[in-house]
């Protein structure tokens, strides 16, 4: 399921990926990286990992280590895993979810081991998630919430700390094209630009593909949109002939870039995402408001919380199981989103959130507590 490294366009395959977590064909090679490092001066005293990872934690009971398992969603999804049990225990619900596919079982896994670490970490913050966390923290005691991990990066930085990039590590899955910030730099006006990604693992149909493009130059806003080399299901992602003649006023397309500078630059004032959980809670860092197009996984649920629950979001979905959207729909919300009174009571509230980040990653906040106390 890993992509092909002599391809660096080239992105995982998402259901054999999770075939090999369910069937634990990782299990034996983990616990041979394991008994090599022990053999050696760097014996592990503790794991950290993944928790959507459950070969770990069978190797972590095998040799004894602590292991903390780190879930990069939200805690409300979180606990939506754990409610995954529920359904399969309860057969008259089964017919709601199927119950048997990788993505399910892989979930539901990580719900079961939860009770076996040593300690659980969630990609969250105190103020934004602090009823469910309560409910959580009744049944893991040692439940850590460290998040926004990019705030507390910045925290290491000021305080003398190397950054990733200093050191020559990187973390994104594709080059960046840094151009597209010499392009922001370029905009005279504040919160005057959308910035349009659906993340890594979402793929469009050649219709979806058209209908935004169409939508989002006939809304006469500034755009930044990233367009994976395959983020068209089986198709080169071609656009209309009208489109390209508008974009060239307006837009700037990209196959990659730096997501948590884009955010934070000031020419940005409104982001189109698939509300998967990174990019949301790096625009809730950055304080820029949302319209959400949730397609897979935890997204629905994010997409729920960043619109219902923390006012910095407009939903694009429709009740169709095709997921399509019109080009007139995705022109009125970023009208709205960047022009209109509801996007700028977002942008109100999303600052208000921003600073919240900020207070749970300062040296005495809540998350950059918790990871001290990890």
């Amino acid at each position: 399921g890993l992509p092909d490294p002599s391809n660096e366009n080239a992105n995982q395959d998402a259901n054999s990926l999770f075939e090999s977590i369910t069937n634990n064909v990782m299990l034996q090679p983990f616990l041979d990286l394991l008994q090599k490092l022990k053999s050696s001066s760097n014996s592990v005293s503790c794991i950290i990992s993944d928790g959507f990872m459950p070969f770990t934690v069978t190797a972590a009971q095998q040799l004894g280590i602590p292991i903390a398992l780190f879930f990069t969603i939200a805690a409300r999804s979180f606990k939506g895993c754990m409610q995954l049990r529920t359904l399969e225990e309860n057969t008259t619900l089964t017919s709601l979810i199927d119950l048997n596919s990788y993505a399910t079982r892989v979930a539901i896994e990580a719900a079961k081991n939860a009770a076996k670490a040593s300690a659980v970490v969630i990609h969250t913050f105190d103020a934004l998630e602090r009823q469910v966390l309560d409910a959580l923290s009744a049944m893991f005691p040692n439940l850590f919430t460290i998040g926004p991990l990019q705030l507390l990066l910045n925290q290491i930085n000021e305080q003398g700390g190397n950054s990733l990039s200093s050191t020559g590590y990187k973390y994104n899955l594709w080059k960046e094209e840094t151009e597209c910030l010499q392009w922001l730099d370029s905009k005279e006006l504040p919160n005057s630009v959308v910035y349009v990604n659906f993340g890594s693992s979402v793929y469009l149909t050649k219709q979806q593909l058209t209908e935004v493009a169409m939508g989002l130059v006939n809304s006469n806003h500034p755009f930044l949109w990233i367009i994976r080399p395959d983020l068209v299901t089986g198709e080169t992602a071609d656009m209309p002939s009208e489109f390209e003649v508008k974009a060239k006023e307006t837009g700037f397309i990209a196959r990659w870039c730096p997501q948590e500078e884009v955010l934070n630059h000031p020419a940005v004032g409104g982001f189109f995402t698939h509300s998967g959980w990174n990019s949301t809670i790096e625009s809730l860092c950055a304080g820029v408001p949302m319209i959400c197009w949730p397609f897979l996984g935890d997204q629905a649920t994010n997409c729920r919380y960043t619109c219902n629950e923390w006012g910095v979001g407009m939903d694009i979905t429709n009740s169709g199981d095709d997921n399509q959207v019109g080009r007139n729909e995705v022109e009125k919300l970023v009208r709205e989103l960047m022009e209109g009174e509801k996007g700028m009571q977002m942008r109100n509230k999303a600052s208000e959130w921003k600073r919240f980040a900020e207070e749970a990653a300062a040296p005495d906040g809540s998350s950059a507590t918790n990871l001290e106390k990890l």
